[in-house]
């Protein structure tokens, strides 16, 4: 049983200027454009839960993982190009973790099923890459480089085809991360 849906309520509060200066936008949910609240996000803090930020509206373009804390320069730290556009909040989840990857797109070629984390799948399941997956319990980070490192893909539980509709072309992972924090 997934208990997926007794999440904990997170804050996240952005400022339009770095150092937690400007206006500023409290978020306790998903916002997928906050245009309307801010003209640009360049800091935030999280008081508590767990957020993936965005550079692009609609969940979209370079991801980043924030949890509990201080970000004074959300741009500089994790390399986007533009400020923070959309934010979704990552429910708290209890209980197993499961997840099938596959070599090609549409669920094509070589398969495994996850249930920790990986940081090399090359090393672990001889893939040379990931291009779709099911995520089937818990909430988790794909990585495109071994060892959790390079650009970063939030998976909740869903299919996923390929990562081409995700704004993600070109984009292979190669080492996939359970989120655990309890933020």
């Amino acid at each position: 049983m997934s208990n997926t849906g007794m999440n904990m309520r997170g804050k996240i509060t952005f400022y339009e200027e770095k150092n937690f200066q400007g206006r500023s936008y409290e978020c306790m949910n998903d916002c997928s454009d906050m245009s309307s609240s801010l003209s640009r996000s360049q800091s935030c803090r999280v008081e508590s839960g767990c957020f993936m930020v965005y550079d692009r509206n609609n969940y979209m373009g370079n991801q980043y993982f924030m949890k509990r804390g201080e970000y004074s320069d959300c741009m500089s730290m994790m390399g986007m190009r533009d400020c923070i556009k959309s934010c979704r909040m990552i429910p708290m989840h209890r209980g197993q973790y499961r997840m099938k990857i596959y070599e090609n797109e549409n669920f094509g070629g070589q398969s495994h099923e996850m249930m920790e984390d990986c940081d090399n799948i090359m090393d672990h399941y001889r893939m040379n890459e990931c291009q779709s997956c099911n995520v089937m319990d818990g909430h988790w980070l794909m990585y495109e480089q071994p060892q959790f490192r390079g650009k970063m893909m939030y998976m909740r539980p869903g299919e996923y085809r390929n990562f081409r509709d995700m704004g993600m072309s070109g984009q292979r992972f190669m080492s996939m991360r359970r989120i655990t924090d309890s933020c």
